[in-house]
């Protein structure tokens, strides 16, 4: 039996049954309607059970050794690495991912995990001074408790799993609601790697549920103390508020509108490769997507030929056929407000230079010209293969241009000038900004995060294991303090 047919109930407590809920969910294939599996939703009951289960497990992990437990989240890697083609399979089915983008995606996973998995041997504490006699200053980092972590449909595999295994490594119990588009690559899937590897019952539960049934229920729930949030701006500010309001840390990646700057001295054979990676990389479903190419005015007319010929080259259609680089949108409201934001810009004034047709929620490679600052569509994030090639005539003017977005996520700059681009670099209002390289990267041990309307906190490395732990402090008194009264 494939994996893929094991993993259509919710895993609430080691156990892999229907949730509660009235609804029924399908979970349908973006490129050819196929019903992969349906799903009995979960309801507040099944979260209540979840979170339960996740606290009472957290306490059994607490006895695990550190060094069993790295080993744990090691299996889990080999685990992938057994079952790496039906996985692929699972990723390319559920949310249109070309087979290029499910092996990018797994090597992520892969590479969260290793380092996850050295989280339990990292749980240093310290030994500080005191200003009063014999007292001795100990200070621990322990685990919160219990993490809530909700993740999208465009990576859902890694973007769960950048949460999910941190949180795990740090000594966490989890819960885990995944995007309702993506509810096996981005969760059941999950939960079934970390059963194989032997993980306590209920240290990692996975529930498929509805907004609308559970409302803000997994958030305002009184175990969960973090919450990590992948996912639109305006759901992440609700999110955000809602967890401020119950004393609870919210963790938040979120949207972006990443400029790529070509400056007048760029290698532009490889700034273009470097652009059209950035922007149609999974069809453009990527929040770090360059939605905007910053060219100097003076290459402009060059790079734009040599984009256009690069991308009219772009195999689109069937994620299936490994030539594939351009598969389905997630679904047909995602191709809706794509066009429509496209026509808008058109009709403000922005020139296709190229337009493709739009076959089901397939959409071919859009490129607009013309685009100003004050367009609607310049400070918008576009989740699709469509992107704004805009001219600059100055540093200035491109730091100005790159700024003028809400968003803060990431960026690039091209230049055979290194420390032009790293100074331009510093002016620029971003988590995260690469010189002479796509915007798309996420490395396992280097700070990611956004500013702005892109986020709140950062991930990876020793920031996964700062913002899943907190510390205490114990203090033990040598001998007898003398009190004034």
């Amino acid at each position: 039996m494939s994996i893929l047919q094991t993993l259509d109930k919710q895993y609430i407590n080691g156990e892999w049954r229907d949730g509660l809920g009235a609804k029924t969910l399908q979970d349908i294939n973006p490129y050819n309607g196929e019903v992969i599996a349906e799903f009995k939703m979960a309801n507040l009951e099944d979260i209540d059970a979840a979170y339960k289960a996740a606290a009472d497990a957290k306490k059994e992990w607490d006895e695990v050794n550190a060094y069993t437990k790295s080993r744990m989240l090691e299996r889990a890697v080999h685990y992938i690495e057994e079952n790496e083609e039906e996985i692929i399979q699972i990723i390319i089915r559920e949310l249109g991912g070309t087979r290029l983008k499910a092996f990018f995606e797994i090597g992520l996973v892969k590479d969260i995990i290793r380092e996850a998995a050295t989280f339990p041997v990292r749980m240093e504490g310290k030994i500080l001074p005191s200003p009063v006699d014999g007292k001795e200053n100990r200070l621990y980092r322990i685990p919160v408790g219990v993490v809530g972590v909700i993740s999208p449909f465009n990576f859902p595999f890694y973007l769960s799993m950048k949460s999910v295994a941190p949180a795990l490594g740090a000594g966490n119990g989890v819960v885990l609601k995944p995007h309702e588009h993506t509810p096996i690559t981005g969760g059941t899937l999950i939960a079934k790697i970390f059963e194989e590897v032997g993980l306590p019952k209920g240290l990692i539960n996975v529930v498929v549920t509805d907004i609308a049934e559970i409302g803000d229920g997994f958030v305002s729930h009184p175990i969960p103390r973090i919450l990590s949030f992948t996912g639109s701006s305006q759901v992440g500010s609700h999110i955000a508020q809602v967890a401020a309001k119950h004393f609870k840390k919210a963790i938040l990646e979120l949207g972006g509108n990443s400029a790529l700057i070509v400056l007048e001295d760029a290698d532009l054979q490889y700034a273009v490769n470097a652009a059209v990676f950035s922007r149609f990389t999974h069809q453009g479903q990527i929040c770090m997507s360059a939605n905007r190419v910053l060219v100097h005015q003076d290459v402009y007319d060059k790079f734009l030929d040599l984009y256009v010929e690069k991308v009219s080259g772009l195999k689109v259609g069937d994620p299936n056929d490994p030539d594939t680089v351009i598969g389905p949108l997630i679904n047909q409201r995602q191709v809706t407000n794509l066009m429509a934001t496209i026509d808008e810009a058109i009709r403000e004034g922005a020139v296709p230079a190229l337009k493709g047709e739009v076959k089901g929620n397939v959409v071919e490679p859009i490129v607009l010209t013309g685009v100003t600052t004050d367009m609607s569509i310049a400070s918008k994030e576009l989740f699709g293969p469509a992107v704004c090639i805009m001219s600059f005539a100055s540093e200035e003017e491109a730091i100005r241009m790159a700024n003028e977005t809400p968003f803060g996520l990431s960026g690039a700059i091209h230049t055979r000038d290194l420390e032009r681009g790293a100074q331009m670099a510093k002016r620029i209002e971003t988590g995260m900004i690469h010189i002479n390289d796509g915007t798309i990267n996420d490395e396992p041990i280097v700070a990611f995060g956004g500013e702005k309307h892109s986020g709140l906190g950062r991930l990876n490395g020793q920031w996964s294991l700062e913002e899943f732990t907190t510390l205490k402090w114990i203090s033990v008194q040598h001998k007898k303090r003398q009190f004034p009264y």
